[in-house]
């Protein structure tokens, strides 16, 4: 019960993190969506621009349905945008916009880390789907005796397939939002204030990523040292 309560309690306390933090992100995106931009551009456009200043012609600006959905798809070649962004023209939308065309921009220039977390999809979706089930039942046989600790040590590299996906994400969102950031900053779209305000905005959707890939690190290591108590 001890292993389960841990278990329990780091999950716990993430999970409010994480909703904490989520809530701010829907507290900022609400607030700047208010803000209309000076330049009446709608996220639509936003994306379009600044997919054709970087040259990139080959990725369509689609609308996707959903709050805060918006993303970018690399095997269609697809910047899907939610409807509050698609058609909004506020500071909201700019910077939502701009930041999924990042991820595009890092794609067309092969951007290193974009890359390594693509190539790891196939991994990671196994990793999503069996790593607890390995888990809970390599812990149940542990209760038997010592001689069942593999099944335990098999779910643990499941599961760190998965921290280690969260952990490259970090970089590729970050870069993602100096990229939007800069764009938006050189061609005047934002400025001043509406600058600053975009830069929250994304600030706090980063964080809910750095958020995530802490808790996997948390419990990762939870994981590791329930492996290494048992193994005398």
């Amino acid at each position: 019960m001890g292993i389960y309560m841990g278990y329990y309690v780091i999950a716990g306390v993430m999970f409010l993190i994480g909703m904490l933090v989520s809530n701010q992100l829907k507290s900022k995106f609400k607030e700047y969506a208010q803000v209309s931009l000076r330049n009446g551009m709608s996220g639509k456009e936003i994306a379009e621009k600044m997919l054709r200043d970087h040259g990139i012609f080959d990725v369509q600006v689609i609308s996707t349905p959903g709050f805060l959905s918006d993303h970018y798809d690399p095997t269609n070649k697809t910047v899907n945008l939610s409807p509050d962004v698609y058609e909004g023209r506020s500071v909201s939308a700019a910077a939502v916009a701009a930041h999924e065309c990042g991820h595009a921009v890092q794609h067309a220039t092969a951007y290193s880390m974009l890359m390594m977390r693509s190539k790891m999809v196939p991994a990671v979706k196994i990793g999503t789907s069996l790593s607890q089930w390995v888990i809970m039942a390599g812990i149940g046989m542990m209760g038997f005796g010592h001689g069942n600790q593999t099944i335990f040590l098999i779910g643990i590299l499941l599961f760190s397939i998965t921290t280690l996906f969260s952990l490259i994400t970090l970089p590729v969102e970050y870069d993602a939002s100096k990229r939007a950031l800069v764009w938006l900053e050189n061609t005047q779209l934002t400025s001043g204030e509406e600058h600053d305000q975009a830069k929250d905005a994304l600030t706090w959707a980063a964080r809910t990523y750095l958020v995530a890939a802490i808790a996997s690190i948390a419990t990762l290591l939870y994981y590791v040292m329930i492996f290494l108590s048992r193994r005398d």
